[in-house]
């Protein structure tokens, strides 16, 4: 990436308290935060992430020390006026099946709040609630900017009930998004749903449930056809499946294999740091392929270990996907 690139990453950093299913317990933040520090390792030092984020005020030097130590990221948009962050209870059942309870809730992004990088090649949003990052921002920022958006369907697949549970909800309003989206990242569970092509589907829906396989192609193509340039549907340990419309206009379809790790220590924000592959991917060449590969490589670095000095450097990524996809990569 010879020119200087400047990415912004809208969605909370909040107070993780995780249980893993061996009965492990971290405390530490997250979201956003693994999200920048998996673009920090891959792009340049005169590179620049603007984390965009409001925070409690007793967060905001811990959220800022933590940030202050990659060197491309600018602090201008870590604000804590409102007093209002994210809290949040990650209690594993299995390595990828976990409840939560929030007890803390962060003041949405709105437009003013991204005013200052409508600049920025990229807007990476990972929002964990429906109403963190909303349509209105992002259609703000499909019309003042011509930075690609991509959207983790985290958020607006996700709400919370009273006592602060959160839970999987329809993402019924799912069509007036999509204009605003360039890429739209989700696994299987928020892919379900997403979809529902019949009035009886809808009835009959068990929100949280996996989407079927076979239904991905026709899920992708309908999103595509609505103003998405190309979908990202990570598969577990089976990678990730990727679409997009190809010159003739027809959908195309590629399963990107996942990068092996031997050990799995946290899988907590793998999703986060999958969304900052994809977008510097992404950036790279239009190469929803190829953003798929970085997406994957970001994610199993996640889950080698339980702090920010997990990431590669971008020449050692490289060579993790060279070894894995067999073929060359350069940055």
């Amino acid at each position: 990436m010879s020119a200087s690139r400047s990415v912004a990453v809208l969605g909370p950093i909040p107070r993780d308290r995780i249980i893993t299913h061996r009965g492990e317990v971290f405390e530490k933040y997250g979201c956003a935060l693994y999200t920048v520090a998996a673009l920090s390792a891959l792009l340049d030092a005169d590179d620049r992430i603007y984390p965009i984020v409001h925070v409690r005020r007793e967060d905001e030097e811990p959220i800022k020390e933590l940030l202050s130590a990659f060197p491309n990221v600018d602090l201008t948009g870590v604000r804590s006026a409102s007093d209002h962050g994210a809290v949040v209870e990650l209690r594993y059942v299995d390595q990828n099946t976990r409840i939560e309870q929030q007890i803390g809730f962060m003041d949405p992004i709105t437009p003013a709040d991204v005013e200052f990088t409508l600049h920025a090649d990229a807007f990476v949003c990972v929002p964990i609630t429906d109403y963190e990052v909303g349509q209105a921002t992002l259609a703000y920022i499909k019309e003042h900017s011509a930075g690609t958006i991509l959207l983790d369907a985290h958020g607006p697949t996700s709400t919370l009930v009273i006592g602060g549970e959160r839970r999987r909800r329809l993402w019924v309003e799912r069509d007036s998004w999509l204009p605003h989206i360039d890429l739209l990242k989700m696994n299987l569970e928020e892919a379900g749903c997403s979809w529902f092509p019949s009035r009886i589907a809808l009835e009959h829906h068990d929100a949280g449930a996996p989407i079927a396989t076979e239904a991905l192609p026709e899920f992708a193509e309908h999103c595509l056809r609505h103003g998405v340039t190309a979908v990202c549907v990570t598969l577990d340990e089976r990678g990730c499946a990727a679409y997009w419309l190809d010159e003739n206009g027809d959908l195309a379809e590629r399963i990107v294999p996942r990068i092996p790790i031997e050990h799995v220590v946290d899988t907590t924000g793998a999703g986060d740091s999958f969304a900052a592959g994809l977008a510097f991917g992404y950036l790279q060449d239009a190469d929803i392929v190829r953003a798929a590969q970085y997406g994957n490589a970001m994610g199993a670095q996640r889950c080698t270990g339980s702090t920010l000095d997990v990431y590669l450097s971008l020449p050692q990524t490289n060579k993790q996907l060279a070894d894995t996809y067999g073929t060359a990569f350069e940055g």
